[in-house]
């Protein structure tokens, strides 16, 4: 790799390291070009990325960023997941881990808060910014609905009784 190539990475890893919600290291040693591809897959499906760079590269780019606490684990064979939102990559990356032993999750970043493996577990627990708004919404439709059922109950009970007053 040439000079002006290595650059070009350490300059897009910043970025990752700047911009994204969640970063999670894992390490890859043993993942066939299928497993791989079918985790780039998943992640570029639900808007997250999978990185793969040389760790000197990561280690360059990480120096003054939010995370770089996780300096450390960069070493050895290591995968970068990241995503924007900072639930979705740890999601995807415990649940591709738990059915392929050879991806093994050695931690991560929210922030410049370091994670540790069941760091990034708990966080993959927690709700996506999705599910989050869609609970929201449906709070706020909710009292409407309520509103609504309020107002035209009284309405029919009394359209009831005036239709028994002319039958009678």
């Amino acid at each position: 790799m040439d000079r002006a190539r290595k650059e070009q990475v350490v300059s897009e890893l910043k970025e990752v390291f700047k911009n994204s919600g969640v970063i999670v290291a894992a390490k890859y040693a043993g993942i066939t070009v299928a497993e791989m591809s079918d985790l780039r897959n998943k992640m570029r499906e639900n808007s997250a990325n999978v990185r793969v760079a040389k760790n000197r590269l990561a280690r360059i780019a990480i120096e003054k960023s939010p995370p770089e606490g996780m300096k450390h684990l960069l070493v050895d064979q290591v995968v970068l997941m990241y995503s924007e939102d900072p639930v979705t990559a740890a999601k995807i990356s415990v649940e591709f881990a738990k059915t392929n032993n050879n991806l093994e999750i050695v931690g991560g970043a929210m922030g410049d808060k370091i994670l540790d493996s069941n760091g990034v577990t708990e966080v993959s627990k927690l709700p996506s910014r999705e599910e989050v708004l869609s609970t929201i919404s449906a709070l706020l439709v909710a009292p409407a609905g309520g509103l609504a059922a309020s107002l035209g109950g009284p309405s029919s009970v009394i359209a009831g009784i005036l239709e028994n007053i002319g039958e009678d």
